[in-house]
């Protein structure tokens, strides 16, 4: 039985469309409206010809979730892939959506094996995936207003900027609220700052007088009363946009914390974190990674997808490790968040991120190394469906074993051993736990690094 290809260029509006036969022979080339009718008709015509491959420039997205839906199987190529692959069918620069379509079916036939196919995720995956990217657009957007709010306020009175940790947070948002512009804060004094602060609950140790002096401190602008007028106007309609962003943040964190607690695999993740706010990070490598074990054969394949592996560049006597740019950017930064947390109570992240520093990489290819480090560990739990158990972690293990000389040869000694795991697994688990583990021992007693 012969095969067929397809290769589907998509547009907000139309999508073009060329299927091949096993030689290259063109069957169809057609254009189908992005409305229920040409999705529904694009897919019947799929199915008809029955296409065994269909090569598309996304992995997810409405279109795509129709040709699954449809039983198709999907070759998600980067844009990337099919650029540098043009010039392969073309001697001139031309360029259009029907060349793209044909280049898609061409890889599709030709070059299909040097691609994987998509893997879909189950729902429950791909609705905690939608939750997450929510709340990072929303986050993206509050920073946008907060540096609209920031720039406002340098303008006319920047005696707020810096008088609380963040500009965002719930005290400086009531604090601009109750006072948006000098003229408001001209009867302010140390006691009704106390108050305010008693009633926002503020814990950030500074006394009211040296808050208020910090205030008082700052340039006064001068700008008319229009303008004054205006730009306190301003200031109230964007900190009441903020307050909302906010509330829809935290909305969304409960959702997300819901969500990944139901979750088969929601434990194998948690178990990275020991802080209890890290569910949003934790989630955010659930979501990305996903749950289809296919999709991941290699542990190199994760730290590849990740960025958390070097590009190696060689090239005459020249070899050099590059920065990957081609990855999935908010699996990244999880893996990033992931590495920076866990150096500061894991002493055997610790260790990777000293040695990597030690051998003159600066703070960022530190972490990497440490987050490649995890990328291993997170693809064999995600692999065997089991939660991190420092236990089971033999780098961890190794590096956290203290032993004795004696004159057989060195032995473990259990109690100092037993200190350092417990240690270990602690958010005050640095070299001061160390020292506090082998704490009354021979000065001859040594901890084994891994």
């Amino acid at each position: 039985m012969s095969s067929s290809y397809a290769g589907v260029d998509w547009a907000s509006e139309k999508h073009d469309v060329v299927i091949a036969d096993e030689t290259g022979e063109e069957i169809l080339a057609a254009t189908f409206a992005h409305d229920e009718a040409g999705v529904r008709g694009l897919c019947r015509t799929l199915v008809r010809h029955e296409v065994t491959l269909v090569a598309i420039e996304r992995p997810d997205g409405l279109l795509v979730e129709r040709l699954l839906d449809a039983g198709l199987r999907i070759l998600p190529l980067h844009p990337n892939q099919v650029a540098a692959t043009r010039d392969r069918f073309r001697a001139s620069g031309g360029k259009s959506d029907r060349f793209d379509a044909f280049v898609l079916c061409e890889l599709a036939r030709t070059d299909h094996h040097r691609f994987r196919v998509l893997e879909p995720d189950s729902d429950q995956t791909k609705a905690l995936r939608a939750l997450t990217r929510a709340r990072e657009d929303l986050v993206g957007t509050r920073t946008a207003l907060v540096n609209q709010l920031r720039a406002e306020l340098a303008g006319f009175w920047p005696g707020p900027l810096g008088l609380f940790t963040s500009l965002h947070s719930q005290i400086s948002l009531a604090f601009l609220e109750r006072y948006p512009g000098p003229a408001d804060a001209r009867g302010l004094g140390e006691q009704r700052l106390q108050a305010f602060l008693a009633r926002q609950r503020y814990s950030g140790g500074q006394k009211p007088a040296r808050l208020l002096a910090k205030l008082r401190r700052a340039p006064e602008a001068r700008v008319g009363e229009l303008e004054l007028g205006v730009r306190r106007a301003l200031v109230l309609s964007l900190v009441a946009t903020i307050k909302t962003i906010n509330e829809q943040i935290k909305q969304l964190e409960r959702q997300i914390a819901t969500a990944i607690r139901e979750h088969p695999d929601g434990p194998i993740f948690l178990s990275l974190f020991k802080k209890p706010n890290s569910v949003i990070t934790a989630a955010e490598l659930l979501a990305e990674i996903g749950d289809c074990r296919g999709r991941y054969p290699t542990r190199d394949t994760l730290a590849a997808d990740a960025g958390q592996a070097a590009v190696a560049v060689e090239s005459g006597k020249r070899k050099a490790a590059c920065f990957r740019w081609a990855c999935n950017k908010r699996l990244r930064q999880a893996f990033v968040t992931l590495a920076d947390t866990s150096r500061h109570h894991n002493p055997w992240a610790q260790d990777l991120y000293a040695a990597a520093s030690a051998r003159g990489h600066d703070h960022p290819r530190a972490i990497r190394t440490v987050g490649r480090g995890w990328c291993r560990i997170v693809w064999r739990c995600w692999q065997d469906g089991v939660p991190y158990d420092p236990a089971r972690h033999r780098a961890l293990q190794r590096h956290v074993t203290v032993t004795i000389p004696t004159s057989p040869g060195p032995r473990p000694d259990t109690a100092a051993t037993q200190r350092m795991a417990s240690a270990a697994v602690t958010q005050q688990a640095d070299r001061r736990a160390e020292r506090n583990a082998l704490d009354g021992k021979p000065t001859s007693a040594i901890a084994l690094e891994g």
